[in-house]
């Protein structure tokens, strides 16, 4: 498990492009029967993929200190590829492209497996501390009633997946969802915010092959941009702002933790104030 540690805002103002990449940028995420895991020390989120052409079981290594991956810990999974299955404790869950999984503190076997290993499946999870046990649940993406947002006139036409929140799927502190823009619309997160009170993960994918997207983080007057392709992703601390735009439109999951779920609770940046 590779380990990213805090930085201050200050001392990240003054790093070079490669320095960024380096702390932040999440890259070959989705590697074949290989449980990739990057583990962040804002909030103690831990960023996961596979592709399960044979199964694979979620093990928490030396790193976690514990006996099983979440002993202490909840998970959210999104399956972004072929069917395939989540199976804990014995129990199958069925994902199809971009259905979720719930899976609470205590659970011991948690196994990944494709349907059809010519198309396997892309399990994108997230996983945080927990204090408490929910229920496992499945999440199918027919099931949410998606949250429109944006114009095309302000090119941010898009439309918000809430798949793990505190009025749907609940959770001890992991908030987790997903968002897809319309064509013609390449921005999201603009105008944009900070939430001192929780850090997040955005995994961006459905990004053609041709297209790029540049990532904005940094505080409001001290933004940077960090270039990124299809499937990769990008931790984001409370301090920094999340916002990005690309050459076409794409999708991207995003997952939080911290002191509270409160969707709404942001800092919001006047587009005047950004530099």
């Amino acid at each position: 498990m590779e380990v990213r540690y805090s930085g201050h805002p200050e001392d990240v103002k003054r790093y070079t492009t490669e320095e960024l990449r380096q702390e932040f940028l999440i890259q070959e995420l989705f590697q074949v029967n290989v449980c990739k895991m990057v583990y962040s020390h804002v909030d103690r989120m831990i960023t996961g993929g596979v592709i399960p052409v044979a199964p694979q079981k979620l093990e928490a290594g030396k790193g976690l200190g514990v006996d099983y991956f979440l002993e202490r810990r909840e998970l959210g999974v999104i399956n972004i590829g072929g069917a395939g299955k989540v199976t804990v404790d014995g129990t199958e869950y069925a994902l199809q492209f971009t259905d979720g999984l719930y899976v609470g503190m205590g659970a011991k076997d948690v196994v990944f497996t494709s349907d059809d290993a010519q198309n396997p499946a892309k399990f994108y999870f997230t996983s945080s501390p927990a204090h408490k046990t929910y229920p496992t649940v499945k999440i199918e993406r027919k099931d949410i009633v998606p949250n429109h947002l944006g114009s095309l006139t302000n090119s941010n036409d898009r439309n918000i997946y809430k798949y793990i929140h505190p009025q749907g799927v609940q959770s001890c502190q992991l908030v987790m969802g997903m968002t897809a823009l319309e064509p013609g619309s390449m921005w999201n997160s603009m105008p944009c915010h900070t939430h001192e009170r929780r850090m997040e993960v955005y995994l961006y994918f459905k990004v053609p092959e041709d297209a790029v997207v540049f990532h904005f983080m940094g505080q409001p007057t001290e933004t940077r941009h960090v270039v990124m392709h299809n499937e990769e992703a990008i931790i984001s601390p409370s301090w920094s702002i999340h916002s990005g735009v690309a050459t076409q439109n794409y999708t991207f999951i995003w997952a939080m933790a911290g002191e509270n779920q409160t969707f709404d609770d942001m800092d919001g940046v006047a587009m005047q104030d950004i530099r």
